[in-house]
């Protein structure tokens, strides 16, 4: 175990020894995973985004809120790179991004995220949880977790707890002056209901009337990974501007 109290190499003697610990902590943990990898896709619709105002941002389930933070990472595309960071992502761009993309600046005024369960990165105990939830073996995504864990705990976003179908109309009412508000998600609203689905947009057209914003959207939309959807309020018009890889291992962008 992470904490050193069993190994892999004595499975079965990690299930006698622990088995209290084990019960306990599969019926009360829920899966929380923040894959970081994820950024790489979402990068160049953030810079589709950019404007001469910075963002506000506001991510639906950010878990430990990894990718609250994605312009303080570098980016490497078959076209071009982006950002200068100790932790460098890449991938496998089927389609990349246009070239011009990438010349484009980034400023954040504010970063906010809301889950039903925030990971505090920040701590031993939440970095330890992060990485209990990757797959043995897996040791360039752990060290890519790790990388991005020592970016964040530099200036971490706020992250809040609760229902953000519940309090998304309250969020969006705070607003940071002259800036732009982005509110964006992964894997997220893919467990909600359709209602429910159909409230977080009433939200965003609502919140609109006083301010336009921007709404950047991750939803399984294909087989394979999510489709990428930039939706503008007033009207919630949508235009797709990439598909992706659950885990953001391949880009196919303008598809």
């Amino acid at each position: 175990m992470l904490g050193g109290e069993a190994s892999w190499e004595d499975v079965g003697g990690a299930f006698t020894e622990q088995a209290a610990f084990i019960r306990r902590f599969t019926a009360e943990q829920d899966v929380q995973t923040n894959e970081v990898q994820r950024a790489w896709a979402l990068l160049p619709a953030f810079l589709a985004l950019a404007d001469d105002r910075p963002f506000d941002l506001l991510e639906l389930g950010p878990s430990a809120g990894l990718n609250l933070v994605f312009d303080r990472y570098r980016y490497r595309y078959s076209v071009g790179a982006w950002g200068d960071s100790s932790l460098e992502l890449h991938g496998d761009d089927r389609t990349p991004p246009p070239r011009e993309l990438l010349l484009r600046p980034v400023s954040v005024a504010r970063r906010r995220g809301i889950d039903l369960n925030p990971v505090d990165a920040t701590t031993e105990q939440g970095g330890r949880l992060l990485r209990a939830f990757l797959w043995p073996g897996q040791d360039e995504r752990l060290d890519r977790l790790t990388l991005a864990i020592d970016v964040l705990r530099a200036d971490p976003p706020e992250l809040l707890q609760g229902d953000y179908v519940e309090r998304l109309p309250e969020l969006l009412a705070d607003r940071v002056p002259g800036a732009q508000l982005v509110v964006f998600q992964t894997a997220s609203t893919m467990y909600l209901e359709r209602e429910a689905m159909a409230r977080v947009r009433g939200a965003l057209q609502q919140a609109s009337v006083r301010e336009p914003l921007v709404f950047l959207n991750a939803e399984t939309g294909i087989d394979d990974g999510f489709a990428l959807e930039i939706e503008r309020y007033p009207g919630g018009q949508r235009e797709r501007v990439a598909v992706f890889d659950f885990h953001g291992e391949w880009l196919d962008w303008g598809r």
